[in-house]
């Protein structure tokens, strides 16, 4: 059960039927589930997986809510070929409305906080999105207001993707994320813990959970204040609410500090072979606190992207760099 996929072996019967089946967007979800050892040895009776979302064709968990949120907006006749998505996003719900809408001919314009990650603004520039940057100490509720201007002021070329409050980000997670959770794990998941941006991932992955057994217990990962480090989380108690996030849903919170985050994502990179992000360090940090206060059970989480979309944050990076400088300037 160390590394379980829901794609079946392709046999000789297997043809693509439709034009559509060749598509990258069919390669969206149905990501690997991948069992933590070495973090995870010192419990007894706990295991704990993470769904590895950087494999998604646009590296990370957002295509799966990009996907729905546009498909949806198309059988609403909200979004035509004549309007422009416009959202805001930390950077990678932006990069999935960037290759979505590449691939299906729509132009995208993005507000993103200043301080986004260069391979993200790298990664925008490359899909030709038009950018909007704003003041990097609103963060993401700087971009999300700004955004919500530039809608405002012409609805009438713009769809409004709004992640935040959108039902088409959660029911992507319902309809996909967590239905392989339960089929990868054959039914044996007892905890589900994910980190809290928008709140989709978290929302709905745990109301297909419950769904399936209200006993399996849902935890979020938030920051542990307002002023913090973790791209893609949200303080939610110093922070625009998300209008889909619904905590009542969930068995408790735990809040991470952005060195714990780090610390936790530099050890599964070096520890476990998993070059994640911190939002990841972040949830894995709470599965493991999660999991030394239980006895038995199986927990879930989500490891959004990975860590090439934040070479600044490798700890060991500058020390490399002055070494090598020294190393070649004595030749």
């Amino acid at each position: 059960m160390e590394a379980l996929r829901v794609r079946h072996d392709i046999d000789s019967s297997w043809f693509p039927s439709r034009k559509e089946d060749h598509s990258l967007l069919t390669m969206i979800g149905n990501t690997p589930l991948i069992q933590i050892r070495k973090m995870a040895e010192h419990l007894k009776g706990v295991q704990i997986f993470a769904k590895v979302e950087w494999l998604n064709p646009g590296g990370s968990v957002k295509d799966r809510a990009g996907k729905k949120i546009i498909e949806d907006g198309e059988r609403s006749g909200q979004l035509r070929k004549n309007k422009i998505i416009l959202d805001s996003t930390s950077g990678n719900t932006g990069i999935a409305y960037a290759m979505i809408g590449a691939i299906k001919g729509y132009r995208v314009e993005l507000v993103v906080p200043a301080n986004i990650s260069e391979e993200r603004k790298k990664a925008l520039e490359a899909y030709g999105v038009k950018l909007i940057f704003t003041d990097p100490i609103l963060g993401s509720d700087g971009a999300l207001i700004e955004a919500k201007k530039i809608f405002e002021a012409h609805p009438e070329i713009y769809f409004k993707a709004d992640q935040y409050n959108n039902p088409s980000n959660w029911k992507a997670h319902y309809e996909t994320t967590g239905v392989e959770i339960i089929h990868q794990t054959g039914g044996k998941v007892t905890h589900f813990i994910a980190g809290v941006g928008t709140g989709g991932t978290l929302m709905g992955t745990g109301r297909r959970l419950k769904e399936f057994n209200p006993h399996i217990k849902l935890f979020g990962v938030q920051p542990d204040s307002g002023f913090h480090g973790i791209e893609g989380l949200k303080h939610i108690e110093t922070a625009i609410r998300p209008g889909i996030y619904d905590e009542t849903i969930l068995d408790g919170t735990f809040f991470v500090q952005t060195e714990d985050a780090f610390e936790m994502a530099r050890r599964l990179t070096r520890e476990e072979g998993l070059w994640v992000g911190p939002s990841s360090g972040a949830a894995f940090w709470a599965a493991l606190k999660l999991a030394e206060s239980l006895e038995q059970g199986l927990i879930v989480t989500i490891f959004p992207d990975g860590g090439a979309r934040y070479p600044e944050y490798c700890i060991d990076c500058e020390r490399q760099k002055r070494k090598l400088s020294l190393q070649y300037s004595s030749h």
